[in-house]
């Protein structure tokens, strides 16, 4: 019986896992083509399957540098057995880099220059891996937002304390992007997931969000998140959502999408044509879609066509293994 109960949570944990990665390689995937991409346009053409090329010479169903570091996070955390090794952890970035390991078809094609000259002081100078982050403020880029999903099932299924989880967020996101706006909208994807998979809708998971005490970071910096905590960002208008690069805007981006859709493929193409940085507004989109909807419910068709399914599926399966149940 006790083996019965524990397979079936080992199951649901999967199964978990597997509909976020594949709801943020989906996300991911539909972006690339049509990354930087005008909304005017794609609102009078929107995208609503797979494409090839476009913004990049790759065909259809390849992922980006956004699911290529999601699944190096994951690996570190394997091969650590359920341990964080920070420097393990940019190894493995170095890894793809280098190596093109992690990625869809062996070509690396897609690195933020934040994350890349924060990955060479590393490789160059054989310093800790948490004080090679851009600190300046221009340096808020969402790259590190868009690694943070295994994190978020890290400190979920070890039962993490919120002290733990700000500073495993903090040591996480500084090896790229160590200025605290960066830290923030990490900390908060990592929480909105958190509180989903503790059996929270949507609207009761942004209440949580909107409840957290901030107070530990700095004024000038937690206000630029007002219409996250203090507003509704779901009640804004589509005009006012930037669907950029910055961190504020990306999360901003996805919160507003997952709040004013109601299934996963809706989410994945309400984020896709908001145009910008679509690959990554439409990858964190997707995992929160598909921690809420589940793998079922996505279009089949969008599964068919990513790449290199199997690679996905093992650090899937192994990742699962790894965490404690």
């Amino acid at each position: 019986m006790i083996f019965i109960c524990y397979n079936h949570i080992k199951e649901g944990v999967n199964l978990k896992i597997k509909s976020a990665i594949y709801g943020f390689v989906i996300g991911d995937a539909m972006g690339v083509p049509i990354e930087f991409e005008d909304r005017e346009k794609l609102m009078k053409s929107p995208v609503t399957n797979m494409l090839g090329y476009g913004s990049y010479d790759v065909p259809k169903g390849v992922w980006s540098d956004d699911t290529s570091m999601t699944l190096a996070t994951m690996d570190s955390i394997i091969v650590n057995k359920n341990k964080l090794n920070y420097n393990d952890i940019a190894d493995k970035f170095c890894e793809w880099i280098n190596n093109a390991k992690y990625t869809a078809t062996n070509e690396v094609f897609d690195i933020g220059t934040t994350t890349k000259y924060s990955l060479m002081r590393y490789w160059n100078n054989n310093i800790d891996a948490t004080k090679c982050g851009g600190t300046g403020i221009s340096e808020n880029g969402n790259g590190s937002l868009m690694r943070m999903l295994p994190i978020a099932f890290y400190c979920f299924y070890n039962k993490m304390e919120d002290n733990d989880i700000i500073n495993i967020v903090r040591n996480t996101s500084s090896i790229t992007h160590a200025h605290e706006i960066s830290i923030i909208g990490c900390y908060m994807y990592v929480k909105y997931i958190i509180f989903i998979l503790s059996n929270n809708n949507k609207t009761e998971s942004y209440k949580l969000l909107q409840k957290i005490d901030y107070s530990i970071f700095n004024k000038d910096n937690i206000n630029l998140y007002e219409r996250i905590i203090k507003d509704d960002i779901s009640k804004y208008s589509l005009d006012t959502i930037k669907s950029t690069g910055f961190v504020v805007d990306t999360l901003e981006s996805a919160l507003w999408v997952i709040l004013n859709t109601e299934n996963f493929n809706e989410a994945i193409i309400g984020s896709v044509n908001l145009g910008g940085d679509t690959d990554t507004i439409a990858a964190i989109t997707g995992s929160i879609a598909g921690i809420l909807y589940g793998y079922d419910s996505m279009n089949k068709k969008w599964i068919k066509d990513i790449k290199n399914k199997k690679l996905l599926n093992k650090y899937i399966y192994e990742f699962t293994d790894t965490l404690n149940l």
